[in-house]
């Protein structure tokens, strides 16, 4: 098992396989969208998950989410497929209940890599309170894993990406940089300390951060993974019509990666996030290495929540005081739709 080195099996290392967001827009044009009064969130709303009302107190969150090996461990690279699956049903408010495995393997990878997989993603959805019932396996020559998760929310504490309002404060519950340092460790470039930093990150269920913040007063929530910082903040924007102010120098970042980025050493998924967000980011005179770390996806990365400024200390107090949430820190502010670009990134509270 020790000869195989699961990245090397692959083109693209997690979330950064994942199709553009403006190709996904042409790819989904054109389809018949039926419509359900008892479906709350469909896949015409850019969310992270489907949820389905079925009593009044109770509704289903459905998504699933699989991608090639971000780690060469078996083990490590299923328990952060499934901790990313997971987060889905999370971002929406959600409790994961049940699970589904997917999985694509070379025929001729050894059982115990394949049994290492699915055993890193049982134990996570383990931790995460949920069951995994079975799922569908398949033959390809690269190897793909992860879940279709299934979740219940109360329909009426359900968040959306679009439910930010005017004044709400953001904040990021992990650091940026994850999909950076995947890309130099493919390239056997980067130390053991700055992939176990990303690695102990991506296995950071966002369970922690969820169960704080349903006791606070959030308007809007989404993940951070594979359209960037920068791309799931404009659909934030753009599905609650408002413009958003971010503080550069706020974003916690994982140490080196701007190092790195001036190297080049970026994902293909940071080029496609900037070609479909760009025109929407005025980031005139920022350092082009600082805003590709923003463009570039993460995998499994932290909650970006919208919160009631007058309840944002005491949400990050909290999530801060948890000890298992990776960080919480305030990056911007959601304000009134004012024409022009709809993300504006300032440096210390300053325009840029």
């Amino acid at each position: 098992m020790d000869d195989v080195r699961l990245t090397k099996l692959a083109e693209c290392a997690g979330c950064g396989a994942k199709v553009g967001a403006g190709q996904l827009a042409r790819l989904l044009e054109g389809l018949d969208v039926r419509h359900d009064p008892r479906l709350l969130v469909g896949f015409d709303k850019s969310d992270d998950a489907a949820v389905y009302q079925v009593s009044e107190d109770v509704a289903i969150v459905a998504t699933t989410d699989f991608f090639p090996p971000i780690a060469d461990d078996p083990y490590t690279y299923g328990a952060i497929a499934a901790t990313n699956a997971l987060s889905d049903v999370y971002a929406m408010g959600g409790e994961p209940k049940v699970a589904l495995n997917i999985l694509t393997v070379p025929q001729d990878m050894p059982k115990e890599v394949v049994h290492q997989i699915l055993r890193g993603g049982y134990e996570k959805v383990y931790e995460a309170g949920a069951v995994i019932a079975g799922g569908h396996s398949i033959y390809d020559s690269e190897p793909k894993y992860g879940l279709a998760v299934t979740g219940i929310v109360d329909p009426r504490r359900l968040l959306t990406n679009a439910g930010a309002r005017p004044g709400d404060l953001l904040v990021l519950t992990k650091a940026l940089g994850v999909g950076v340092i995947t890309t130099v460790a493919k390239a056997g470039l980067a130390s053991p300390e700055d992939v176990e930093r990303a690695e102990r990150s991506m296995l950071t269920l966002n369970r922690y951060a969820r169960d704080v913040m349903v006791r606070h007063d959030i308007h809007a929530a989404t993940d951070v993974t594979g359209f960037g910082l920068m791309g799931h903040l404009l659909e934030m924007a753009q599905g609650a019509d408002l413009d958003v102010t971010l503080d550069v120098c706020a974003v916690p970042l994982m140490p080196g990666v701007r190092d790195w980025a001036r190297l080049g050493l970026l994902p293909a998924g940071m080029y496609r996030n900037r070609r479909y967000a760009q025109d929407q980011v005025q980031a005139e005179g920022l350092p082009l290495d600082l805003t590709d770390v923003l463009f570039s996806p993460e995998t499994s990365g932290g909650l970006l929540l919208a919160v009631a400024p007058a309840d944002a200390s005491a949400l990050v107090g909290e999530l801060e005081r948890d000890g298992r949430v990776p960080c919480a820190r305030v990056i911007g502010r959601m304000e009134e739709r004012s024409g022009g670009r709809r993300i504006r990134l300032t440096q210390g509270g300053e325009r840029a």
